[in-house]
């Protein structure tokens, strides 16, 4: 049976003070008052039976997860009790579902990306299933056409494609997964038009990505093991709280993808974003007369040109003079007010309040 893994555990540092150790990014209601889980939710429910959609997240954000999707079954929402990057979440997956179903085809997909138009994706992740399910050895990873040189973003070397009847994309072979360029290296890349964006989404049996855990990454077979022993019992919380921390920290591409042989690529020609910034808003939302994105209901702007304004309180009014290119993040409890060009140092802010502040605004 078909299976989508939603991954749903990133904090989003960057959108501080909207997100927070407690309020992930994905919750947020930055599109039109929808978040990205529950745009992501929205891009598989035609695909999936939402009997078959699982979403991993950190413990201490399922309730919200919950409250965003109500329609998923409670345990539909499975709670990882430490961070244990993307190996970490999809090794469980993988696990909980060969332990229902050996045959399990899992989509795993992120939940902080913006995919327009839907469809694109829709297609691409049946085609996927279509072949996985006829090559159950092969993997399928989601590659991004790309727009421009970015040397934020990892790549996909493709090549020849293979033979998927009744598929609508063609499926290439990936010859290599390359970190991020420099820009140099970035415009070689586009140049070349052998490489897209990795996107971070994956199709795969459940069986083969845990035999390909066990072949490149050992030291996760027994922790995982384990945790299927006792998973659905007595003793499935307390299993997990001690051996899913022993699990290796590491990202899939790392542990597997990079190594792995009888790895494939569709590439998605869309829109495609990854929420990780204010900056990104630009992105996704229209700029008034003046070029500032407002995510606010009340907001009065006097001679103010190339900010970025957001806030999900309806009742708060942000009011501003002579300001440009500045960020002002408004929460209840909470206000950023920076140049957009600081906002890579949030993460220096953060440590600052950590050591003066309360870790209430953490």
């Amino acid at each position: 049976m078909d299976y989508a893994v939603i991954m749903a555990g990133g904090t989003g540092k960057r959108l501080w003070p909207l997100s927070r150790e407690k309020r992930p990014k994905q919750i947020l209601k930055l599109l039109n008052g929808q978040t990205l889980l529950r745009r992501c939710f929205e891009r598989l429910a035609p695909i999936f039976d939402k009997r078959n959609i699982i979403i991993f997240t950190n413990a201490g954000y399922a309730d919200l997860v919950r409250q965003n999707i109500p329609e998923l079954p409670f345990n539909n929402v499975i709670a990882e009790p430490v961070v244990r990057d993307t190996t970490g979440a999809i090794g469980l997956a993988a696990t909980v579902l060969t332990k229902y179903d050996q045959q399990a085809t899992m989509a795993v997909i992120t939940a902080d990306q913006l995919i327009e138009p839907p469809q694109v994706l829709q297609q691409a992740l049946k085609d996927a299933l279509v072949f996985v399910n006829n090559n159950p050895d092969d993997m399928i990873t989601f590659g991004i056409k790309p727009g421009f040189p970015s040397t934020q973003l990892g790549y996909i070397n493709f090549a020849e494609p293979k033979d998927c009847p009744g598929c609508k994309n063609t499926i290439y072979s990936v010859q290599a997964f390359k970190e991020k360029p420099d820009d140099k290296t970035a415009n070689e890349y586009i140049n070349s038009r052998l490489y897209l964006w990795n996107s971070g989404m994956f199709v795969w049996k459940a069986k083969t990505i845990l035999n390909n855990l066990q072949k490149f990454l050992p030291q996760a077979t027994e922790p995982l093991q384990k945790i299927k022993t006792d998973w659905d019992s007595p003793n499935q919380q307390k299993t997990l709280q001690k051996w899913f921390p022993k699990l290796p920290k590491i990202s899939i591409d790392y542990a597997v993808m990079e190594k792995a042989d009888n790895v494939y690529t569709i590439k998605l020609d869309c829109r495609w974003l990854d929420m990780g910034s204010f900056a990104a808003l630009a992105d996704i939302i229209s700029s008034d007369k003046n070029n500032n994105i407002v995510v606010a209901t009340l907001s009065e702007l006097l001679d103010c040109k190339n900010n970025i304004i957001v806030t999900e309180d309806n009742g708060h009014l942000i009011a501003a003079i002579g300001l440009e290119n500045i960020v002002i993040a408004h929460s209840t409890d909470a206000t950023l007010v920076c140049p957009i060009d600081q906002t890579s140092r949030l993460k220096e802010l953060l440590e600052l309040i950590k050591q003066h502040s309360a870790k209430k605004f953490l």
